[in-house]
């Protein structure tokens, strides 16, 4: 039975430490992503085309009743990072909220991803009275963007 348990706890700190890193999948949709549990960032390859996708699973009441919201991305929050923009994404509510996006924005995003040095926040953001707010922002790990959207940049040319 203390085998049980002591295996039971090993399997879950190995877990938990490969959900610190971007991990890649190939395959006939080859995906780069990081997963926090309460979000996905990815970027994979669907019929030769680079696509980014967020997804959050319980999102703000706003975001679950919108058809469209602007994106934000901010590299290295700590260290000062710029935030770059999408403006008006369209929205798939299924299973929480999701954004899909394709082309040159997705290019751009995959480039700022790879080139983060320790964390990236990605949210859904809005214009109010008071400026721009952040709804359901979600902080990625660095750790092995570079390499993993590498990979899946090689197969969309």
């Amino acid at each position: 039975m203390r085998r049980l348990v002591l295996a039971a706890l090993s399997l879950l700190l190995v877990s938990t430490a490969a959900a610190t890193e971007w991990k890649y999948e190939g395959g006939s949709v080859p995906i780069a992503w990081f997963d926090t549990d309460a979000a996905q960032f990815q970027f994979a390859c669907r019929g030769g085309q680079l696509a980014m996708g967020f997804w959050v699973r319980k999102p703000d009441p706003t975001v679950a009743g919108a058809a469209a919201m602007s994106l934000a991305i901010t590299p290295d929050l700590a260290a000062g990072g710029s935030t770059v923009y999408a403006q008006d994404m369209p929205l798939v509510h299924l299973d929480g909220t999701s954004v899909i996006v394709r082309g040159p924005v997705a290019r751009q995003w995959a480039r700022i991803a790879q080139a983060a040095r320790t964390d990236m926040r990605v949210s859904y953001v809005r214009q109010t009275a008071a400026g721009l707010e952040a709804l359901d922002p979600s902080v990625f790990g660095a750790k092995g963007s570079s390499a993993a959207i590498a990979q899946v940049l090689a197969k969309c040319g």
